[in-house]
This record gives C-alpha cells, structure tokens and sequence, in this order.
C-alpha cells in the first residue's frame, strides 16, 4: 500500500467515527435525503425564516432611493432579492461549500449604500421637486441610483470572488482576529439606529407591540409547542407537538401587529394617510403584475464610480467574516466533518459570485449567509441540504410571482420599526459575541473594544453633517474619502485590526487561542472514497487531474501547492 493511500484510509476510518458521533445529534444529516414531501415541508420552513429577515431591507433601500411609497417596482425589487437568493442559495449547497445554507439580501450592504446615496449628487431632491415631477422623470431618479449601486455592488463583488476562489482570503485570516469581527459586525447594527427609530416613531404604540410580541415568542415561549394532527402511513392520525414560536416568532409577531392595524384602520382608529393604516399602500398588490422574471440591467445598465465601488467594497469585507465565522458552527448543527480549506475558499468565492450576481440583476444589495437560516437548522435538527436545495426552488418560484412580492411591501411601518429594534440589536449582539474568545479583563482590549466602536460612530456621524468638507482638489477623490470616511463598518474593522495587531498583547489575551480552535482548517486532498464537500459530479476525473491539487477551490487541494507556484518563481 503507498503513503498516500495509507493516509486516505487513516483518515476516513476517523471520519466514520466522527460521524457515527455527530450523527446522533440530528434527525437528517448533510448528506441524507428525507422523502420529497417532507422536504417541501421543511424547504417551506426555510423560506419562511429567510423571509423574515429579508423583508426589512427593502423599507430603507427604497426611501434613499427617492423612491415613493406606493411606487410598484418596490415590490419588483423584493422579488428581485428573493429570486437571485434562491438562485445563489442553489449554487452554494451544490457547488460551492456545500453546506446547507441560505444566501440572500444582507442588513451589512445598506451601511455603504446610505454612505454612497449620501453623497451631493445622489442625495433626493426636495419634496416639491419630486412632486412636480412626471412619472418618467421620477422613476428616472431612482434607476440612475439603483445603476450606481448595482455597478459598485458588482464590481466589489469581484474582491470577494477571486479572494476565495484563489485563497487569498484564507491567506490573511490570521489578521482578522475576534477584536476586528467585534466592532465590524456590530457597528452593522449600531449605524442604522435612526433608521429604527424614524420607523418606530410613526406609531410607537404598534412598534411596542411589535418588540414585545416578539420577545415573549423568541425568548419566553420559544419551548412551548402547538399540538397539530400529522398523518402516517404506519399509524395514521397522531398528534406531534410542533415548535411554532421557536421556529416562526418574526412571522407571528408581523401577523398578529398587522391584524392588530387592520382592526385600527376598519374602525377608523387611525386617520387616513396614518403610516400605520393596512390600506395606505393597497394600490403595490393591484398595479403589481403576477407574473415577472427578473433580468440582469432591469433599471437600466450599471455605472461604476471609485467612490461607490471601495465604499461597498467594506459590505463585500464585513459579509466576508461574518459567513467564515457561520460555516464551522453549520457544519457541526447538521453532522458534518469541519469544513476544510477548499471548502471555505469556494464558499466565499461563490458568495463573491453571489453578490456580483445581485449587483448586476438590480437588487441593490448583495448576498451574505442568512444566520436566522442557521439557527433554524439547530432548531430543527434538520441539516439535509438537500431541504435547502428545495428551499431554494420555492425561493425562484417566489421571486417570478410578482404579487407575492408586494404583500411584504404593504406591512406598516411602525411594524417594521418595532422589528428594526430587535433585529438591528441582534445583528450588533452577534459581533459581540465575538468577545467570548478575548480577555475582557485585560485593560489593553477594553481600549481596543471601546475607540473602535465608539471613534466610528462619531466620525462617520460628523462625516455625514458636513458632507463638502474634503477638499483636495480632485472631485473623484473627495467623493471616495467622504463614502470610506462615511462607512462605520470599515472605519471599526480597520481601527480594531490595526490597533489589535499592533498594541502588544499575548495569544491568549487577544483570544487568538481560542478562536483557533474555533476555525482550525484542513487541507490535504479528497479523500478516495467521496467526501461531503466533493462536488456532486466530476470527481472521478478531478481525482485522476493531478493539477487540480494547486486549485484552492478544489476538493482535491492540498495546501500551499498554489503559494509555492508563486514562490518557486521568484527563487528562481
């Protein structure tokens, strides 16, 4: 037997007993298929959890759009986010990691896009401007600023893409350490307060009710199950207790607050034009059509700027540690081996691809590992990706039914605010968490946690109030500084990592540690009898090409063969 082989077979000897071992933690692990109606079923829970999170992002990209309230493409461009994350959700639990996943709209791309919508000449134009304006002239307003977003966005993306897929992203991790995902992540949720509160605002008794709904049916019921009547081939009718609040509270929570309006509004509660109304925007599900594929350059063809493509380029950054911390904690929710270099470097390369995909069809947003889909996965312990593949397939069909999309358009705002509260405050708890692997004792991180959360939020907020401040003479520089000064997110990442990798400070003390325990990768080659994260095709001959080895996205790469091609140039 040769070295090789007896390695091969070392390994997969402990890859049997590691998965005899996670197995017993799921019902359905990676690599099972349950039967095709049960993966509608769970593919519709999936769905659902995506839903919830994608729905908010539309109520803050159309405004700074100057786009109207009851304009119809708003809900083209829900269904465009909808279509191009079933599309890419598709693409990364077949080819690219592999692991069971949703990828869709992010909250982290709308931080540089109000940076970029910020600037003097795509700021809106006044009240009365608009009003005066015809219908053409107002929708050419908005699609000059979806072309600017779609270009930056697709052209950002390309970081991204080439990053992983050649695994130059994986070269530099040990750079972004826990005191740089901190303050990047959270800064996510911290900068859209305003945002949170200018929607709340408009009724802050429905925006109450709305957090506290959702708080009682996250936290507080969240192991209290509904019984319902399930039917069996074996025993028939039989009841099963159902985990309704721990798996939907978001969509409860929109249902009942969105009942809640439409007593208010048959009663005349509320007077007419009130934010809160259910009939203020009923016209979106009457003018939109009921059957619409979204196209790539639907608003028309893109526009690239400096400006716009560095500012999304810190979205593209953010997206890119928040998905390499969600991968390892995936593949132990649904029993599979911790994903190994290849994997990751064609996870994030096909999230590049992703975006630049969303860019290009006009989402005005990019793609990002929904971390909702995540927590559903160990709710249910239902780790199949096949059910996301499903999942996907109804996400497509969704996006082509144009009045779907529009009944997420016409949820009140003072709904959506109370949302905003809770959700902004998780996506900023999450880049906490990242402290959990640091010492929050030593003096020397509390420096570092506090400037680069706090330094961010304060320049970024004077950046805004005085936007004509730089002046260097050349207008195209002065637009890039004022989007880079102008995005908190990219202002906290590159504070945290430079004061983290340059104030000195033990492993342990800055939770390199930890955190490498956490994300430890492998590299070695495909194992000879198929592996989870192997493509679903092609192997046979991928095995047989010994240059595929030198590929970081390749299951059969070994690393450092693609650096040394590098390297043995230069020696030489």
């Amino acid at each position: 037997m040769s070295r090789n082989s007896e390695y091969f077979a070392v390994r997969t000897e402990e890859r049997r007993d590691a998965d005899e071992g996670r197995k017993g933690n799921v019902t359905y692990g990676i690599d099972d298929t349950p039967p095709w109606y049960l993966c509608i079923f769970m593919a519709l829970q999936h769905y659902l959890t995506m839903i919830g999170a994608i729905v908010a992002i539309p109520f803050i990209l159309c405004p700074a759009l100057c786009m109207e309230e009851t304009d119809p493409d708003r809900s083209n461009i829900i269904s465009t986010m909808i279509f191009v994350t079933g599309l890419i959700t598709w693409l990364q639990a077949t080819f690219g990691c592999r692991l069971p996943i949703v990828q869709g709209g992010t909250i982290s791309f709308l931080v540089p896009t109000l940076a970029i919508l910020g600037l003097p000449e795509w700021r809106c134009p006044s009240h009365d401007v608009l009003v005066a304006m015809s219908a053409e002239e107002r929708r050419a307003v908005w699609t000059s600023r979806m072309c600017e977003l779609s270009g930056a966005i697709a052209v950002a993306a390309l970081f991204q893409m080439f990053g992983g897929y050649f695994g130059l992203i994986g070269s530099v991790l040990r750079f972004v350490t826990p005191l740089t995902i901190a303050p990047t992540v959270a800064l996510v949720g911290l900068t859209l307060f305003d945002h949170a509160a200018h929607a709340a605002a408009q009724q802050w008794g429905i925006a109450a009710g709305t957090f506290t709904l959702l708080t009682i049916f996250s936290q507080c019921m969240s192991e209290v199950k509904i019984p319902t009547l399930v039917w069996r081939r074996q025993s028939g009718i039989t009841i099963n207790w159902f985990p309704l609040f721990k798996l939907f509270p978001v969509l409860l929570t929109i249902a009942i607050m969105w009942a809640v309006c439409g007593i208010l509004t048959i009663t005349d509660v509320f007077e007419a034009g009130h934010p809160a109304r259910t009939d203020l925007k009923i016209n979106i599900i009457e003018d939109a059509p009921w059957f619409r594929v979204p196209y790539p350059g639907q608003w028309g063809a893109p526009t690239v700027s400096v400006a716009g493509v560095l500012g999304m380029l810190a979205g593209v950054l953010a997206c890119t540690v928040e998905s390499i911390s969600y991968y390892p904690t995936t593949a132990r929710m649904c029993a599979a081996p911790p994903p190994p270099l290849h994997a990751i470097n064609r996870g994030l390369g096909t999230e590049g691809l992703g975006t630049a995909l969303a860019g290009l069809w006009g989402s005005g947003n990019g793609t990002n590992t929904f971390g909702e889909n995540v927590g559903a996965i160990g709710v249910t312990k239902v780790g199949s990706r096949r059910v996301v593949q499903w999942a996907a397939g109804l996400m497509i069909v969704q996006g082509v039914v144009g009045k779907l999309g529009a009944v997420f358009i016409i949820i009140p705002q003072p709904v959506v605010g109370g949302l905003f509260c809770v959700m902004f405050g998780m996506i900023c708890a999450f880049g906490l968490s990242a402290l959990q692997y640091v010492d929050l004792n030593s003096s020397r991180n509390l420096y570092i946690i506090g400037f680069s959360l706090f330094f961010p939020l304060v320049l970024t907020r004077w950046m805004s109030a005085h936007s004509g401040v730089i002046q260097t003479g050349v207008t195209a520089l002065d637009a890039v500084l004022q989007v880079l000064l102008s995005t908190s997110i990219l202002v906290g990442g590159i504070v945290g990592c430079l004061l983290d990798n340059l104030i000195p400070g033990t492993d342990e003390e800055r939770g390199l540690t930890a955190w490498a325990k956490e994300m430890s990768l492998e590299a070695a080659g495909a194992s000879e009898e198929g592996d989870t994260y192997d493509f679903p095709v092609g192997m046979t001959l991928i095995r047989r090409w010994k240059w595929t080895s030198y590929l970081p996205f390749m299951p059969t790469y070994e690393a450092g063969k693609f650096t040394a091609l590098f390297k043995r140039k230069k020696d030489s």
